[in-house]
């Protein structure tokens, strides 16, 4: 006799209420992302950081501030550079942060994180006028109101 199937499960999303709050601390790289449905494309000539220290995040494609989650989904509060909010879902998949949300202009997006190493040692977040840093171990991502720029240390 053998067992039966197991039912198909439903994709984790913001409807089913079953994300993951943001790691406390982390260095990730993008490994791909899709737009609006469509087929997830590798990250292969851009490299986009994303660090997490404490509630303080900066993201070298121009945006940092503070995440805050409500029991399912995670918003990331923009307060400096690009305007707006993203909110979604965190799942992982092995060492992979999965990421399902929606733009401040209402595109919807799935994006592969995968940890980077170095990230042990220091970390912390600092702002001042027009500008927000975050370090993690040997990763740096500094955002103003033109641009987010990524050093490796």
């Amino acid at each position: 006799m053998t067992a039966p199937e197991p039912e198909p499960q439903p994709e984790p999303g913001p409807e089913r209420g079953d994300g993951v709050a943001v790691p406390e601390r982390g260095a990730w790289l993008r490994r791909g992302i899709s737009r609006n449905g469509g087929a997830l494309v590798e990250d292969r000539d851009d490299e986009v950081v994303w660090l997490q220290a404490g509630p303080y995040y900066a993201d070298s494609r121009g945006f940092a501030g503070t995440t805050s989650f409500d029991g399912s989904q995670v918003r990331f509060h923009h307060l400096t550079g690009e305007p707006g909010d993203d909110t979604g879902t965190l799942r992982w998949d092995g060492a992979n942060l999965v990421e399902r949300g929606t733009n401040p202009n209402g595109s919807t997006f799935l994006e592969i994180w995968t940890p980077l190493p170095g990230a042990e040692g220091g970390a912390g977040s600092w702002s001042g006028p027009d500008h927000h840093v975050v370090r993690v171990g040997r990763h740096v991502v500094h955002v103003d109101s033109r641009a987010g720029t990524y050093w490796r240390l």
